[in-house]
């Protein structure tokens, strides 16, 4: 893969990631149905791009590995769990405004659970996003919608940037795609059960949504992700994936007509700049 088409490759990647809550609002179904169903078509794919796009040299995980991908999983399933209840309460804008609060968190917890130092810079940048988390906010009402689907949108990016910390963690030397595909394979098998009397209520146009999120804003996201990575280097990849909620942003005020009001421009646009900073400050 050339720089250039690495470069092609992780735009269409973001672009993939920024339509995952427009897929789960046109699927039309309940947050566990879609968590399942992406799920399902993730694992398929994913265990097609391994075969693909795997490392020759990737280590097997060992037995702690294994377990620590499962809880993975997990977290995994309760991130897209809250994220797609935010998207039915709240519309797909406000949830994935609400979801890029996640480099602050992961900022936060990297150095207190990494005893990392955090820079001046770093808690100016968490500054930046709670400050556009509070434009974005419609109103300060437990009972309003907006206000209810956002704080689901903050739990969804708190539950990846403990995925993230954990990755790091318990992942080195795994190829990330075989990892992913168990990672996957946990929420399958855990949130199965709990979704299954929801199955046979969608209908085929359903399906089809479904596997359009697991097969291109899951397996092939990543894995163009990952194939992107042996040629680019990781912070131009961070920054040109903090596009995702601008790509997200973008499709719901076209196809669903959800136009942002002034304030979530100022804050959408506040928080973004935050995970651009973000990312130029990542090693």
């Amino acid at each position: 893969m050339t720089e250039r088409k690495a470069l092609l490759a992780i735009h269409l990647g973001a672009l993939m990631f920024g339509l995952s809550g427009i897929f789960g609002k046109l699927a039309d179904s309940a947050p566990l149905a879609i968590v399942v169903g992406r799920a399902l078509f993730a694992v398929l794919a994913l265990a097609l791009f391994a075969q693909l796009f795997g490392q020759a040299g990737g280590k097997r995980p060992g037995g702690a590995q294994l377990g620590l991908l499962g809880l993975g999983g997990l977290l995994l399933g309760a991130h897209w769990l809250t994220f797609f209840q935010a998207v039915n309460v709240s519309g797909v804008a406000i949830a994935t405004l609400g979801f890029a609060s996640f480099p602050a968190f992961t900022v936060l917890l990297e150095g207190l659970l990494f005893r990392e130092r955090t820079r001046p810079s770093e808690f100016l940048m968490v500054g930046v996003v709670c400050l556009g988390l509070v434009l974005v906010t419609p109103s300060f009402d437990l009972a309003s919608q907006g206000t209810a689907g956002l704080l689901w949108a903050i739990l969804s990016g708190l539950l990846f940037a403990l995925l993230s910390l954990l990755n790091r963690a318990s992942t080195p030397g795994v190829d990330p795609v075989r990892a992913a595909l168990c990672q996957n394979f946990t929420v399958l098998a855990c949130f199965l059960p709990f979704a299954w009397p929801l199955l046979p209520g969608l209908s085929l146009l359903d399906w089809f949504w479904l596997a359009m999120l697991g097969v291109l804003c899951t397996g092939l996201a990543h894995s163009l992700f990952v194939a992107s990575l042996r040629v680019i280097k990781a912070r131009s990849a961070a920054v040109i994936f903090a596009l995702e909620p601008v790509y997200g942003i973008a499709f719901a005020w076209w196809l669903f007509h959800e136009v942002p009001t002034p304030s979530m421009f100022a804050g959408g646009a506040l928080i973004i700049l935050a995970i651009f900073a973000s990312a130029r400050m990542a090693r």
